[in-house]
């Protein structure tokens, strides 16, 4: 674990981050001691979180995949995280070296590592913005330098917007994304649920709201509309350990590890 750089500007230190709260969680080790309590209390609360957060990192990798394989070549990343091996641009560009990743976070110490380790193979490109999400337009003014918008992008917001409330716009903000970007282009998309376990969840979302960090579970119905006029590839959203980009509903099995996140991808017709 990092040592405390409190002193060191836009880094602060005292409240835990999403990011590296998160980090912590999938056994990271760019974290601070704040961050490790927030995650080690969520964890002891509800024992899903530490499989939810795996389980939703392989969903990423099946669905980069598939973009990949299919044509995809411009990944909009937001709300990387500290960076975690595989990372996105790594297995677009394993499967299409060409492929350009735009990564965006609101985390300095996202920023610093992403610098380090997020390196693009010789044809392709990797970039990062240092930028909220609640910034749309900032966010698509500075990826144009890098993509080209005006051809299929996909966007990436994974576990991102249970972070953003309702009275922040949180739909009003997918839609504007992707309203931005061209026809072909898709969402790629997981969202942390209450459903299942309601009495765990809203012990989770104290916990968050002690540390200063607004935490918004959403029901299956309520995720559902965050796809809003776009046509799912595989059922949507379904359970992140249940989503194949050639799975059927009907066809879906109860059986795997017990997750509270839903997910899935969609592409703008």
């Amino acid at each position: 674990m990092p040592a405390p750089e409190s002193g060191r500007a836009g880094i602060d230190t005292s409240r835990p981050h999403p990011a590296r709260v998160y980090d912590y969680i999938l056994g990271g080790k760019n974290n601070y001691p704040v961050d490790e309590q927030l995650a080690l209390r969520v964890m002891d609360t509800d024992p899903t979180v530490s499989t939810s957060a795996r389980v939703n990192r392989l969903f990423m990798h099946r669905a980069t995949e598939w973009l990949a394989r299919t044509g995809t070549r411009q990944f909009l990343d937001i709300g990387t995280g500290i960076p975690t091996e595989p990372n996105l641009h790594q297995i677009a560009q394993r499967t299409a070296p060409e492929s350009r990743v735009v990564y965006t976070d609101n985390d300095p110490i996202v920023l610093r590592h992403a610098e380090a380790l997020l390196r693009s193979t010789p044809e392709g490109a990797t970039h990062y913005l240092e930028a909220d999400v609640r910034e749309p337009g900032k966010i698509m003014d500075l990826a144009a330098e890098v993509l080209d918008l005006s051809r299929p992008v996909a966007l990436s917001l994974i576990s991102l917007m249970h972070f953003i409330p309702d009275e922040d716009g949180a739909y009003d903000l997918v839609h504007t994304l992707m309203d931005a970007l061209a026809p072909g282009s898709h969402l790629v998309f997981s969202h942390a649920t209450s459903d299942g376990s309601e009495e765990e969840a809203e012990r989770v979302v104290a916990l968050y709201r002690e540390g200063g960090v607004t935490l918004r579970p959403r029901t299956r119905a309520e995720v559902a509309r965050f796809f809003h006029g776009l046509e799912p590839v595989g059922p949507a959203p379904v359970l992140v350990s249940q989503w194949r980009p050639d799975a059927e509903a009907e066809e879906l099995a109860p059986d795997g590890p017990k997750v509270t996140v839903y997910a899935g991808l969609a592409r703008k017709p």
